[in-house]
């Protein structure tokens, strides 16, 4: 599983590996060339090259999935969550003015999948000249990484619009750079990822596990055709499109829904039978580049409450994304046939420091006490007197004593395997494409046809694998229940945490009418042109002609 890991990011650290040179900026503004290596621009045109090329550029994937920069562009400023009590992102969340194209997470992403896309290109265009490899593994490395570039262009798009489309290898220092139309990037991306379908094997073997395959391909192709439908690039046949890739990824690749949702992201699960693909982490810190740290970012302030200590099992809790009321109250309503909130967030904590304390929030006792395993506190999702606090021997966490420092804490992320307590990279793969998405993709395309009988039986696959033991009937919805809200109700009970709110919510042409409704702290300053991202400020500079050949977005 982690061969592929250790692989990309052994030669991540040379990138530019056989390119010679990376995107780096010199002081006059010119991509210069940086040599990284003392490995020549031949190395590419060798079996062995072209393999540490593509693996060069899975490793920029790490740049998104699982890192802050990634989260907080994907999680922060929705309807589902907030910011919490720290960290110095907060204006994500809040659209104020900080958030400009001096965004150091704008300019990381930019450069990163742009570093992930010259690396594509040029391993698409020395492929010619490799030789003593087979044909069909000439094909699947080309195919690779022509899914990588497709999927690279389709996050700039969302967040930025129209980005410079760049298709061929960059060989001279140019500061030739425009913005392409968001029509041509939707075609290179569909071009990308047709040529690459075929070519791709149907499932990887182990020791490649986290290689673009072909299902990951269909299933990326269907979102694209998705998004599209609903952008200022939208055809009619958009959504007719995006229904066959993803009835494929369901009907034909041996996938399954977990039967227990709680399984899909327990700990040591990372490969299972729902997942479609996933981004390679590693335990060794010398391929795992800065880790998935996506386990810190949703805690609670456990640490300082009485009976406990941080420790690896309940992991470093940095409070950055605090669930919102709609989610605790409306998302979440149903807690008693549906089992995605009970298995999505911790409802207790057990005490690793015993003893006897004062109580922190809980004034309905004044000392609570402690042994090795005890229960120190209990989240039970809704309020309660006084008085019915008073009567549990640990402190009671109520809806109505929520602060940005208290609140449920997500656990599918977590990562008991860290070396220690502190240890901020972690090591567990993360998992971007599911079979579960997959259905509510499906769903979302049939819905947007006409086709609610269809949509309905793809939206109660997922619903019934969610329901509480015997409570699979009741969880079941009609045809006349689907409305386009219950389906963004849906994915957020479905996929909360995982990198897909932001843009669902743009997608949808939602996103600021939602935050205004839902998100107290990024309602007041939250205007239509926050749909866009900044572009980089480093990145206009570097445009011959500056804004006015490479203009910044509305608003920024």
């Amino acid at each position: 599983m982690k061969n592929l890991a250790i692989k990309m990011n052994t030669w991540a650290k040379t990138t530019a590996l056989a390119i010679g040179f990376t995107a780096a900026v010199s002081c006059n503004g010119f991509l210069e060339e940086d040599v990284i290596s003392q490995i020549g621009n031949d190395y590419l045109n060798t079996p062995k090259g072209l393999n540490d090329g593509i693996n060069a550029a899975y490793s920029t994937m790490r740049a998104w999935y699982g890192t802050e920069r990634g989260n907080n562009f994907t999680i922060f400023g929705t309807d589902i969550y907030t910011n919490g009590a720290d960290g110095s992102w907060k204006f994500m969340n809040t659209y104020t003015n900080q958030f400009d194209s001096q965004n150091g997470h704008a300019r990381e992403v930019w450069d990163e999948l742009y570093r992930g896309i010259n690396t594509c290109n040029a391993v698409i265009d020395r492929s010619v000249n490799v030789t003593g490899v087979s044909e069909e593994v000439l094909l699947q490395r080309i195919a690779e990484a022509k899914f990588i570039r497709a999927h690279h262009y389709f996050i700039l798009v969302q967040l930025f619009g129209g980005v410079d489309l760049q298709l061929a290898e960059t060989v001279i220092p140019t500061k030739e750079v425009t913005r392409a139309s968001v029509a041509s990037i939707y075609a290179a991306i569909i071009q990308d990822l047709q040529e690459a379908i075929p070519n791709l094997e149907a499932k990887t073997q182990s020791s490649d596990y986290g290689r673009a395959t072909r299902p990951a391909a269909e299933h990326l192709l269907g979102r694209v055709y998705l998004t599209k439908g609903t952008s200022e690039a939208a055809e009619s046949s958009d959504f007719a499109n995006a229904e066959p890739l993803l009835q494929n990824v369901i009907s034909n690749y041996g996938f399954e829904l977990l039967p227990d949702f709680g399984d899909v992201h327990a700990f040591g699960n990372e490969i299972n039978n729902e997942v479609i693909w996933s981004v390679q982490y590693t335990r060794d810190p010398l391929t795992n580049g800065g880790g998935n740290n996506a386990h810190v970012f949703f805690l609670m302030e456990y640490d300082v409450q009485p009976g406990m200590q941080r420790d690896t099992e309940n992991g470093r809790p940095f409070k950055r994304y605090k669930p919102t009321d709609y989610t605790l109250d409306v998302i979440f309503a149903d807690r008693v046939n549906d089992s995605r909130y009970k298995k999505s967030y911790r409802d207790n904590f057990l005490s690793n420091k015993p003893g006897t304390y004062n109580t922190t929030f809980d004034k309905s006792k004044e000392t609570v006490t402690f042994a090795q395993g005890d229960t120190t506190m209990w989240l039970p999702g809704y309020n309660m007197s006084e008085a019915e606090r008073a009567k549990y021997p640990y402190q009671v966490l109520t809806p109505e004593l929520y602060t940005e420092r208290l609140f449920p804490a997500l656990k599918k992320h977590m990562d008991p395997g860290r070396a220690d307590r502190t240890q901020f990279a972690g090591g567990r793969d993360y998992i971007a494409f599911r079979l579960a998405d997959t259905y509510l993709l499906l769903a979302e395309a049939q819905f947007r046809q006409g086709k609610t009988a269809l949509a309905t039986e793809n939206i109660n696959m997922v619903r019934k694998r969610a329901a509480f033991e015997g409570k699979e009937t009741d969880m079941e919805i009609s045809e006349g229940d689907l409305t386009f809200e219950f389906i963004t109700e849906e994915r957020a009970r479905e996929l909360i945490g995982e990198q897909t709110r932001w843009l669902d919510l743009k997608r949808w042409g939602i996103l600021v009418e939602r935050v205004k409704a839902y998100n107290p702290q990024g309602a007041p300053n939250i205007q239509d042109f926050h749909v866009l991202r900044p572009i980089p400020q480093n990145q206009i500079d570097r445009a011959e002609g500056n804004a006015s050949a490479f203009p910044q977005n509305p608003g920024y």
